[in-house]
């Protein structure tokens, strides 16, 4: 009962947003089963060397011929040696080739996959649907159901594609394309998270995934296709394009292309890629503190603007949403 009452908060760590252990699809379910194959397997060998650790420690000294010396010898070399082993890395090979395969790109009958691009940069998540030419950030937005073929690279260094309860994780590497095949079984909410150390916010590079119906799905993808987007006027519309629009994209307004896309920023349910919720007065308090809530960002210092332009684009920001 002891042991039982001990292993409590270690199984409690067993589900959540990033446990592998509680799989949301079915790409997922193939590596938590993985995994408890593997803890099984090795839990018995850790228990049948641990007994014969112990029976040879407590047994009784006996004396042995020369020969009978080297075929226990033998046995031992070739069966702890050789045989456990090759009989550990086919039984390995057996559960993990299949597992790997599924989350492959291959061709598949009926419904064909979603095609995604998502490209990590230092430290936010760049989101493309190329069928519809939506683009967004920090977001990934998918239909349940339905296979989803994700294209992943980066924009500067090395980051890491993993969202735990759908799939395994996939490296972003600057100038070469990866690919990695994931599936929700239901509409829910998920977390992401890069999982290679890219810098001093690595911790802080969250995204935030969505799995919808179909209908669901549909209908924001068509919010987004062609959002009109009035643009902010007066001397806060020209402080916007003059120290936003040249990094900062909004469709119809400006084109900016190295920082966040923020033609649906309203919509989104963080701000700095989880760092905010985004509620009433967080794109003011990112506007003005940014550097202190995420420092080492590409977003220049805004205390050389007039508080009063800065309220006024944190109010048009907050009605950004297609």
């Amino acid at each position: 009962m002891t042991a039982l009452a001990s292993a409590v908060p270690l199984i409690s760590a067993c589900s959540g947003d990033q446990s592998i252990l509680a799989p949301a699809g079915p790409v997922a379910r193939d590596i938590a089963l993985l995994w408890w194959a593997m803890c099984g397997f090795f839990t018995l060998v850790l228990v049948v060397v641990s007994a014969i650790w112990i029976y040879a420690i407590w047994r009784k000294p006996r004396e042995y011929s020369l020969d009978d010396a080297r075929r226990i010898q033998n046995r031992w070399l070739i069966g702890g040696g050789i045989v456990l082993p090759s009989v550990t890395i086919v039984l390995l090979l057996l559960f993990g080739i299949p597992v790997g395969t599924r989350m492959m790109q291959l061709p598949i009958l009926g419904e064909q996959p979603l095609q995604i691009e998502v490209i990590g940069h230092q430290w936010w998540w760049e989101v493309r649907y190329p069928d519809s030419g939506v683009v967004t950030a920090n977001q990934l937005h998918l239909p349940a159901g339905r296979p989803v073929d994700i294209t992943v690279t980066s924009a500067d260094v090395i980051h890491s594609f993993w969202v735990p309860r759908l799939g395994g994780k996939i490296d972003m590497i600057p100038g070469r394309e990866n690919r990695i095949r994931l599936q929700a079984d239901a509409p829910g909410t998920f977390r992401g998270q890069c999982t290679e150390f890219c810098g001093t916010q690595h911790s802080h590079m969250i995204l935030d995934v969505q799995a919808h119906s179909d209908e669901d799905f549909a209908a924001w993808i068509d919010a987004r296709r062609e959002p009109q987007i009035e643009a902010l006027q007066g001397e806060a519309g020209a402080t916007f394009m003059a120290h936003c629009g040249t990094c900062h994209r909004v469709a119809g307004v400006s084109a900016g292309n190295r920082a966040p896309d923020l033609t649906d920023l309203a919509s989104r349910r963080t701000l700095g890629a989880g760092l905010l919720p985004n509620e009433p007065g967080a794109p003011l308090t990112w506007l003005r503190e940014h550097g202190r809530i995420k420092s080492g960002t590409g977003m220049p210092l805004t205390d050389d603007l007039d508080a009063e332009h800065l309220q006024a684009i944190a109010t048009w920001l907050e009605g950004l949403e297609p």
